[in-house]
């Protein structure tokens, strides 16, 4: 485990605006509580609670990665009528402390969806 510093640092704070994931006109999530996290020089992504997510669109799957800084993740694939996006959804569900406020969120690759933050 790796504790963010300045070096590395990484901040967690409230988003403060609605943020929707939409697939091929679907609605994925939609929320006004979600989490800016902020890692080093990267761009921000945003964690929403997975009570915000339409988890009937939800697939989890077996695929896990690992952040020395921020845990174990695990996935989900986003199923609409019309494809499959595979390991699209990640969520930490026991993060490191330095990062416990993203318990139980969910982030998506902004590339692979149409996230809206407004």
């Amino acid at each position: 485990m790796k504790i963010p510093d300045a070096s590395h640092p990484i901040t967690v704070t409230p988003t403060g605006r609605r943020v929707t994931v939409r697939v091929d006109g679907v609605t994925v999530a939609d929320t006004t509580d979600a989490l800016t996290l902020q890692e080093s020089t990267y761009p921000p992504v945003y964690y929403l609670p997975l009570g915000d997510v339409d988890q009937s669109l939800l697939r989890r799957t077996e695929h896990q990665t690992h952040c020395p800084f921020k845990g174990d993740a695990s996935y989900y694939s986003v199923v609409t009528p019309d494809r499959e996006l595979t390991n699209v959804i990640w969520t930490y569900e026991t993060p490191y402390p330095a990062v416990e406020p993203i318990a139980k969120r969910v982030a998506f690759y902004p590339n692979q969806v149409e996230l809206t933050v407004e």
